[in-house]
């Protein structure tokens, strides 16, 4: 059990500050303090002594130095279970600090302000800080060492009832402290890394992950698998930072599926875009429509496969209102994310007690925006996916040419297409999708399947590939069912033949130059 008879105070957070001070006070505890703390500590009525009585020397280079002396580290690094560490305090007249009380400069927000300067921002990359930090808790073994100012409570009552702290609780801050230092080495390390000018399109050469446990599902893909969820430290949180305002809890499935779903959704979230409903089912959509009203949009999602929709995940690209929620009620969903609900949608869905309701913010790719998947041993990088489509851009080598209504309806199946699962083939009107056939091995078996599920009319429809045809079989089996136009990427050998079976066909070919595999 380590007694506390002097302890070190320097916080830049000064939350609990006064508790902490007049706790350690009312212990008897000699508190030697800096700057800012020190002079709050006295206005409280808290004795205090300050560093530069200890160190014999002022602060200098406007407070850069004020605790970078053997006085205060000594104090601080000293193994007071050897002999010759003790005669050397002794000897030079350097008092033991047994409690160190630091918190450092918040560099994350003055780097991320929207005014902040390279000067000013250096200027809060802390020094004396954590370097006190890691030398208490380096010497866990004589010094208890506290960054986070929930745990002065803690503290203080261990203190007050076992006159000391234990091993167990020195150890845990010692964690605690280098995580802290850990994290904040972390984020002056990214901001230099992101003041440099990589090559074009280029990935980091280091990564540096930090994530913090918010969410345990009861089991992962099945439940004999633990899981956890996991936001990265700094970042907005899991998707962006949502909010779930009703429902079971999480699971694993759902959290996967919903971030298909919202990913999907925010591909129509242009200013002129019609209200979209999308419905996804295994992390592929089964059903994606778009109306002059949501409810619309839901009907025509709906009627793509209505059976596949029992248990989904649905997502929409505007705030969920009361009609739609009338609607969906005789449709078992998992999952609803929206960007915000009308009160009306949540006093209908919220008769479903189990239902889910996430509130999330649209998602919203960046330029140069990447990507993590994990591999055993490693992970996979590349950036996201979320390159703009502009039909204008698109080739047409075929004799027919689409007209502005299958043009509209080609961009409509090329956004479904590129969030399936390769291989991926959407078929569509206009409005919804009217079949979808994901993640076969044969591309051609995906045409089969998105014909074979189909509940709709075929005849005047098209199609979208979301990589080039290997061989002409597929464009074959399209055209016969009804489908009169088709955009692929493009890019295979057999472009001319692929080309020619649709001209035989007398349909319409956009070649897109851009594949989407999605694995």
């Amino acid at each position: 059990m380590l007694p506390v008879r002097r302890a070190l105070v320097s916080v830049f957070d000064k939350t609990g500050l006064e508790d902490l001070g007049s706790g350690l006070a009312k212990l008897g505890v000699e508190i030697v303090s800096t700057g800012g703390t020190a002079r709050q500590l006295a206005e409280g009525g808290v004795p205090v002594t300050a560093v530069s009585e200890i160190t014999g020397h002022p602060e200098i280079l406007h407070g850069r130095v004020k605790s970078l002396h053997p006085r205060i580290f000594g104090g601080i690094l000293a193994d007071r279970r050897r002999s010759e560490h003790r005669d050397e305090l002794e000897q030079h007249e350097i008092p033991p600090i047994d409690l160190v009380a630091v918190n450092l400069y918040p560099f994350a927000d003055a780097a991320a302000a929207p005014d902040a300067s390279v000067d000013g921002t250096v200027e809060m990359i802390d020094i004396g800080g954590p370097s006190m930090v890691r030398a208490a808790a380096k010497n866990f073994a004589n010094v208890a060492v506290v960054v986070d100012p929930s745990d002065y409570p803690v503290v203080l009552a261990a203190l007050e009832s076992e006159g000391g702290l234990s091993e167990e609780v020195r150890r845990g801050l010692a964690l605690k402290a280098f995580q802290h230092t850990r994290s904040y080495d972390a984020a002056i390390a990214d901001w230099l890394a992101n003041g440099a000018a990589p090559a074009s399109g280029a990935l980091p050469a280091t990564v540096r992950l930090e994530l913090e446990r918010v969410l345990q599902p009861r089991y992962g893909e099945n439940p004999h698998q633990a899981a956890a969820v996991y936001r990265q430290v700094g970042g907005d949180g899991v998707f962006g930072g949502f909010r779930q305002l009703q429902g079971k809890e999480l699971s694993w499935n759902n959290l996967l599926d919903a971030d298909a779903a919202r990913k999907l959704s925010a591909l129509f979230d242009g200013p002129e875009e019609d209200p979209v409903v999308v419905i996804v089912k295994h992390n592929n959509p089964c059903g994606v429509g778009r109306g002059g009203t949501l409810v619309e949009a839901y009907e025509r999602a709906l009627a793509c496969d209505p059976v596949s929709a029992f248990g989904s995940i649905i997502a929409v690209n505007r705030p969920f209102d009361g009609a739609l929620a009338e609607a969906m009620a005789k449709l078992f969903v998992e999952v609803v994310t929206a960007p915000a609900y009308e009160p009306a949608a949540l006093e209908r869905l919220g008769r479903k007690k189990n239902l889910r309701l996430l509130e999330c913010p649209a998602f919203a790719p960046v330029a140069g925006q990447w990507e993590l998947r994990a591999i055993e041993g490693g992970f996979l990088g590349q950036q996201i996916d979320a390159a703009p489509e502009d039909p204008a851009g698109w080739n047409c080598p075929t004799r027919a040419r689409p007209d502005a209504a299958q043009l509209r309806a080609l961009d409509f199946a090329w956004k479904v297409c590129r969030a399936t699962k390769s291989n991926a083939i959407v078929v569509t009107n206009e409005h919804q999708t009217v079949g979808i056939g994901a993640g076969q091995m044969s591309r051609v078996d995906s045409c089969r399947i998105a014909l074979d599920k189909a509940q709709l009319e075929l005849g005047g429809t098209v199609a979208a590939s979301d990589a080039f045809f290997p061989f002409r079989d597929g464009v074959d089996t399209l055209a016969a069912a009804g489908v009169t136009a088709i955009a692929q990427p493009g890019g295979s050998v057999r472009d001319d033949e692929i080309v020619a079976a649709a001209d035989e066909h007398g349909i319409a070919m956009v070649l897109t130059g851009r594949r989407h595999f999605k694995h």
